[in-house]
Order: structure tokens, then sequence, then C-alpha cells
């Protein structure tokens, strides 16, 4: 702890701000953290089965967990040694037990900033068009990240699949049951306060869950009904198809 203290007072505000955005987006989901935890006192590591039946999730949301946690440097990946049928599975295991401050600093926030202040030059209708068939692309992009040999989702498991790529991505989402319809609930927005002052942005992620949906299952259609620029606690985008 006496270290991360000392990295942060050498820290300037930009750079201690990009260090808590890193942490955040790696911990901000309280799967995730759990996932962490558990990895820690994992002797000889763990891998994206085991996580998934630990936890009850499905395979490819737990690998997405563990490569987020890889991609923020907290977890090492090797291959395990057991053989079998296929290539050894990814293994996953802590190096050091401490988390600290020492993050390069991240420029995306002035990226997205610039977005929305490039889509305000357009009428409202042509740059929400733009911002979804930027996420629809991205989220085809995602949907092809996952492993070929899993396929065949229902409607329900697409849903979840796409949760936790969202979550991977830094949006923290679940899927949830609301009545007879399904939708996801996002917790935690990384276009922060660029999509506050400009709403549009929340079509990027509104066409991610559609390209990822579309990918997974089929066509189906993706409504913003709530939203944290609106005021909403979460953001809530009701799926159908």
């Amino acid at each position: 702890m006496g270290k991360n203290l000392d990295v942060a007072q050498h820290l300037s505000p930009t750079e201690f701000s990009s260090a808590v955005t890193a942490i955040t987006s790696a911990f901000g989901d309280p799967t995730r953290r759990d996932i962490y935890l558990f990895a820690q006192i994992a002797e000889n590591g763990v891998t994206a089965a085991e996580i998934a039946e630990k936890f009850n999730l499905h395979t490819n949301v737990a690998r997405h967990h563990l490569d987020k946690l890889a991609a923020g440097g907290y977890l090492d990946v090797g291959r395990s040694a057991i053989s079998g049928a296929g290539r050894p599975a990814k293994l996953y295991s802590c190096s050091d037990s401490s988390i600290t401050l020492e993050f390069p600093i991240r420029h995306h926030d002035v990226l997205i900033t610039l977005l929305g202040k490039a889509l305000s030059l357009l009428s409202e209708k042509e740059a929400e068009q733009l911002a979804e068939e930027v996420g629809i692309e991205y989220g085809r992009t995602m949907a092809e990240s996952l492993s070929p040999e899993e396929t065949g989702y229902s409607f329900r498991q697409s849903l979840h699949v796409i949760a936790g790529a969202l979550s991977a991505h830094g949006f923290s989402a679940h899927a949830e049951q609301f009545g007879e319809d399904l939708q996801i609930v996002t917790e935690h927005c990384p276009f922060g306060d660029a999509a506050v002052k400009h709403p549009v942005i929340c079509a990027v992620d509104r066409g991610m869950v559609k390209g990822m949906l579309g990918s997974l299952f089929g066509n189906g259609t993706t409504e913003l009904s709530a939203s944290l620029p609106q005021g909403d606690d979460v953001c809530v985008t009701a799926v159908d198809f």
C-alpha cells in the first residue's frame, strides 16, 4: 500500500485520473472483482471453464472477464499443461498480489469528447444514425472475437454473452428480465461526461448490442428506455427480435 501512495503522490492529476479510470474499468463489475479475488488464491491459476462453473457464467462471459483483467495487467496468461482432444486451455494466474497505480495515460476520453462534438455538427437524426452504425460495426467485431466453436446461442443466452462482452469493455452490464421482455442494464458508462453532454453517443452502445445480437442470434431491434444522460440511475436497452 505504501508503494501505491508513493506512486500516486508523483502522478499528475491527469495521470492519477487515468490510473483510477483504468482500475474502475477493470474492477467496476462486481463479478469481475470476485473472479480476481478467486484467481488470487488459486495456486495453479484458473481457466475460463473453471470460472464459468464457479460463478455460474457462460464460458465466453468468464473468458471476457479474465481477458479484461489480463489486459489491465492484473492477471498473467499462460497455457495449462493438461492434455486433451484440443489445444491446452488458457491459464490465468496472479503474479503479484498487490494492485498498483502504475498505468499508462489513457487518452480515449479525448477522442470520445471529439466524437461528441463532431456529431453535434450533424442533424440529430444523422448523428444518431452515424453513431449507431459505428456501434453496429464494432459489435460485429466483438462477436467475431468469441470462440468460433461455441455457437448456436438462444436469444436469452445471446443477451448474457452481450452483457458480458460489454462489461469487458467497461460498461458493467447485465441481462435482466422485465416482465416478459429481456433488456441490457448498464450501470457504468465508459463514455463518461461526454455522453451526458452529447447524449447521441448513447446510440453507439445501442448499436453495439444490435451488432452483437445480429452475429450471435439474428437481427433484432434495440431501444434505449432509460439512460444516465436523461437523469436515470442506469442505462437500459430494451431488446426484441
